[in-house]
């Protein structure tokens, strides 16, 4: 994987305000702020999407998040969290580094995500999930 921002920040090249490390996981605040309180919670390992993470390491993401929003809720009071994770471009992913958003949020922020929801039928989700094989 080429080096990143965040890999970069990691090893201490790139100054932060870190918050958190452990031996799998490395957070910070991010630096383009979208409300007061808005951390990131990178991967050490390198990988660019949750596609590349190991069980192990994506646990530990998954718990260092939990932590890390527990903490900003009790910091900032928000009306609410978004936790975000992006994979790939498509997705919004803009730096290629594994990493998750805890986001505070408050009523009438600006913020806005747009989901275009469809609703194709019961019959079209079976046809759906029949294609997906979760490993054992």
């Amino acid at each position: 994987m080429a080096e990143t921002v965040f890999s970069k920040i990691i090893s201490g090249e790139i100054p932060c305000a870190k918050l958190y490390e452990d031996e799998h996981t490395f957070a910070f605040m991010d630096a383009g702020q979208v409300n007061p309180g808005h951390v990131i919670v990178a991967s050490k390992q390198p990988a660019e999407t949750i596609l590349d993470l190991d069980d192990e390491v994506a646990g530990a993401v998954f718990r260092t998040t939990a932590k890390i929003a527990k903490a900003v809720d009790a910091a900032f009071h928000p009306d609410g969290l978004t936790i975000l994770q992006a994979n790939k471009p498509a997705s919004w992913q803009t730096v290629p580094h594994f990493h998750i958003h805890v986001l505070p949020r408050h009523t009438d922020d600006g913020v806005t995500i747009t989901w275009p929801r469809k609703e194709p039928g019961l019959d079209e989700l079976k046809s759906l999930a029949a294609r997906i094989q979760v490993p054992g």
